[in-house]
């Protein structure tokens, strides 16, 4: 388990989101997490590290059965309050999910993955409980939002100070020594998180401007496909045995 967001972070969260450039960042980050999860009527879907159930809220009316779970009780709380009854919500971390295999069709780490202790077991059990894809969204170590927000946590504390950014190529590693040479494809966004309006948001939506190393989040999907070795097994056949009979009287009796 890594950082746990306390009462004061899960307020400021929120509060933060609130505020109309972030709110517009967050737009486009949810919108890339949208195009890779491709929710479809009937899907089981997994949040971890939901926080306070922004990234669940937009999957809401889809027709989904959706979960939630958290490490932070302050989190869940205002995931409760967000999202009412109809998100089943959990308390526990990412690395040791409370879930059978193949209990989910998709699973999803949205800006979670930076604060845990072990993302390589993270995402190895992100991958164990979904059946079909998992969905990643971490902090771009190279873009140039997430070095400046690097740089401020150095001076003052915050909670970038706890985070992990991570790099495409970080990223990539860590699946490829999981899962082997499993399909993955990734984009970022955005590109400029210090300008808004309808021109940029539709700049950012480009598939080919997604393509840059330098967007503030890196969106990832995972195929986790299933790898099996097989062995030839020796097969043991019991022949029956002859049918002897019992020895006794009547076997020696003379016929008269």
């Amino acid at each position: 388990m890594g950082y746990v967001f306390d009462f004061k972070d899960a307020g400021n969260y929120d509060a933060w989101i609130d505020k109309g450039q972030n709110r517009h960042c967050r737009d486009l980050e949810i919108k890339l997490i949208l195009d890779f999860l491709s929710p479809k009527k009937g899907q089981r879907v997994l949040d971890i590290g939901c926080g306070t159930g922004i990234s669940l809220e937009p999957l809401l009316n889809k027709g989904l059965s959706l979960t939630g779970i958290d490490p932070s009780p302050y989190m869940l709380d205002l995931a409760d309050k967000r999202l009412g009854e109809r998100v089943d919500l959990h308390r526990g971390v990412a690395e040791d999910l409370p879930f059978d295999d193949n209990s989910f069709d998709t699973a999803l780490l949205f800006t979670s993955l930076e604060f845990t202790d072990r993302p390589a077991k993270a995402i190895e059990e992100a991958c164990r409980v979904a059946k079909d894809r998992v969905v990643i969204g971490v902090l771009n170590r190279y873009a140039p939002q997430n070095m400046l927000r690097r740089f401020k946590s150095f001076f003052f504390t915050n909670i970038y100070t706890q985070a992990h950014f991570f790099s495409i190529w970080e990223l990539r590693q860590i699946l490829f020594a999981i899962l082997g040479n499993v399909p993955v494809k990734w984009r970022t966004t955005p590109q400029l998180p210090f300008v808004g309006g309808p021109w940029i948001s539709s700049f950012e939506k480009i598939g080919l401007v997604q393509k840059s190393f330098c967007g503030s989040l890196i969106g990832m999907q995972i195929k986790p496909v299933p790898k099996f070795r097989t062995r030839p097994l020796a097969l043991k056949i019991r022949r029956r045995k002859r049918y002897k009979p019992a020895p006794g009287l009547a076997r020696g009796m003379r016929k008269e």
